[in-house]
């Protein structure tokens, strides 16, 4: 990642919405029509591919902004959730807000989002935590798909609480794989499958059960891991070729070894620095995961309730200060690892002819490093989605 390209002294030209070309001062080839011609003095700047969010649950019923009380009040993430909030208190919102109401809250959201300079992004299902109200998310999810213009990946986060009732983790699981999964397969609503692979929410065993019968579907998955406790979630994800382990801010030696030894699978680690930064708990030690040579992307996490932020050059800056990573190393997991982790290399997390002219322009800098250090102030100045600034 600390080898990201970087051409200095550059031009670069778009037509009609996509890349036409680039290279050093030295050989462009001059301006022969003007007319219609918009020029764009990036002297001092860095151009930069838009960054690729790879992981969200943007779409939601309502902020938990009284649980953030709670939390300063001296109370943990689990005793909100113990007490009826956290991702229950999402999903009864959700299950009352239309359909119409969901999707439009979600949209603006989503182009808060790409005026900050996110050019490609994946959303969750998973606050419905009913068959009709997760069919619900995963049909909000393909309109905002259909809605942009950025690539949108959608993913049924089929386990990600238990729903109140007379659920458990395991009967739960089960009736996702037999009943649920073929009706979101059926309608062609989902590219991946996500599960919270945690203490009190979901065990191996029904990690296993969810991420064999999204094989069979023909569903890769996505999978929430080593949040609070490590407990073997990322041998598993590996053993069964998940595309990304998401979190990772506890883990143990046997956990670095399978992720080392899924180097010739394609298992990516997913680090999340808003959620450790918004709820105080450990950073995801990225050192050693670069160190074990394992590819690493960096995402919001944005939701409600642990991360309530879309900003991705905030993850930059926090990545940069918090995890120690070098400001290429950080930039590179948020625009081409992104992309690799939403399976949208071909679209989007590069500078190249052909693709959508979706980059940042940043304000005068001596250097990258100053995401970082000016960490009070955004150093992206311009964004252009499909070569018009927003």
């Amino acid at each position: 990642m600390a080898d990201f390209p970087l051409l200095e002294n550059a031009w670069l030209a778009i037509d009609s919405g996509k890349i036409a070309d680039f290279g050093p001062m030295e050989t462009f080839p001059g301006i022969v029509d003007w007319t219609g011609l918009d020029v764009v003095d990036c002297e001092g700047r860095y151009v930069l591919p838009s960054w690729c969010d790879s992981h969200t649950h943007l779409v939601f019923a309502a902020p938990r902004s009284h649980e953030f009380m709670s939390r300063l009040e001296g109370k943990t993430y689990q005793q909100i959730a113990d007490e009826g909030g956290g991702i229950l208190n999402s999903a009864r919102a959700l299950q009352l807000m239309p359909e119409d109401q969901l999707f439009e809250e979600a949209l603006v959201r989503l182009q808060h989002a790409m005026q900050a300079g996110t050019g490609a992004i994946e959303i969750k299902s998973g606050y419905g935590l009913d068959d009709e109200a997760e069919l619900k998310m995963l049909r909000i999810i393909q309109r905002l798909k259909e809605a942009v213009p950025i690539p949108v990946r959608r993913t049924f986060l089929a386990c990600h609480a238990v729903p109140e009732g007379n659920w458990t983790a395991t009967t739960w699981t089960r009736h996702v794989a037999e009943h649920l999964l073929p009706r979101v397969q059926k309608e062609k609503l989902a590219d991946y499958v996500d599960a919270f692979c945690e203490k009190g929410y979901f065990g191996l065993e029904e990690v296993s059960t969810l991420l064999e019968a999204a094989s069979k579907e023909g569903l890769a998955a996505k999978v929430h891991v080593n949040q609070f406790n490590a407990f073997g979630g990322v041998k598993l994800c590996t053993n069964l070729d998940a595309l990304t382990v998401d979190h990772l801010e506890v883990l143990e030696p046997e956990d670095l070894e399978a992720l080392k030894s899924s180097s010739n699978t394609r298992t990516m680690a997913c680090a999340l620095p808003g959620c450790s930064y918004f709820l105080g708990i450990p950073y995801t030690p990225v050192r050693e995961l670069i160190k074990a040579d394992v590819a690493v992307a960096l995402a919001t996490d944005f939701n409600p309730g642990s991360a309530p932020s879309s900003n991705m050059e905030r993850i930059v800056q926090l990545a940069i200060l918090k995890m120690k990573m070098l400001p290429l190393e950080a930039i590179a997991a948020a625009t081409l690892n992104g992309a690799a982790a939403m399976e949208v290399s071909d679209q989007a997390g590069v500078i190249a002819p052909g693709r959508a002219a979706n980059v940042l322009v940043t304000k005068p800098m001596e250097g990258l490093e100053g995401f970082g250090y000016d960490f009070g102030e955004s150093s992206v100045e311009k964004v252009f989605i499909d070569g018009v600034e927003v």
